[in-house]
């Protein structure tokens, strides 16, 4: 029977392993601690939210990274060409995030919250989030942590784009 140790330090090598090859696989554009994105307005159920729009690759990859804070007025929405299953991960977060996943017909159809950030590179695996049962989504919100249980926000609720 193998170890303890034999059976941990394969993982651990290949946690590392994984994770060097998923920062060096960021692009540059993305590594930058500052980036702009464009901005829009939208409503979910009766709360207005200003939100900043990942709509290409190097947006969505970038994300909410190194981001300090963010108000309950404010939000990203992440914008896919067509819908799918969709998977967000939590690398370089300095907070938590209420995730929601939408459909392109406006559609709460999962939503997780107080998503921790990873503490590590190692984390990866453990701070991704896909929504659940594999509904399809077109987009995805991601909130502070709180946002959901503040503005009752629930699988029936639906979101309104004022302008992306």
């Amino acid at each position: 029977m193998a170890s303890r140790a034999q059976i941990l330090i394969p993982i651990a090598i290949a946690a590392v392993i994984v994770g060097v090859v998923g920062m060096m696989a960021i692009p540059k554009d993305v590594k930058l601690e500052q980036a702009e994105f464009p901005r829009g307005m939208i409503k979910i159920d009766d709360v207005l939210l200003q939100v900043q729009i990942a709509d290409t690759k190097p947006l969505q990859t970038r994300g909410l990274m190194f981001q300090e804070k963010l108000p309950y007025d404010q939000g990203m929405l992440f914008v896919f060409e067509d819908e799918g299953v969709r998977s967000m991960w939590m690398l370089n977060m300095q907070f938590a995030l209420d995730l929601i996943w939408i459909d392109a017909d406006g559609n709460v159809v999962h939503i997780e919250e107080d998503t921790q950030p990873c503490k590590s590179a190692l984390e990866t695996m453990s701070c991704t989030f896909t929504n659940g049962n594999e509904e399809m989504a077109k987009y995805v919100l991601e909130v502070s942590s709180g946002f959901v249980d503040k503005f009752n926000i629930t699988k029936d609720s639906k979101i309104e784009i004022i302008s992306i």
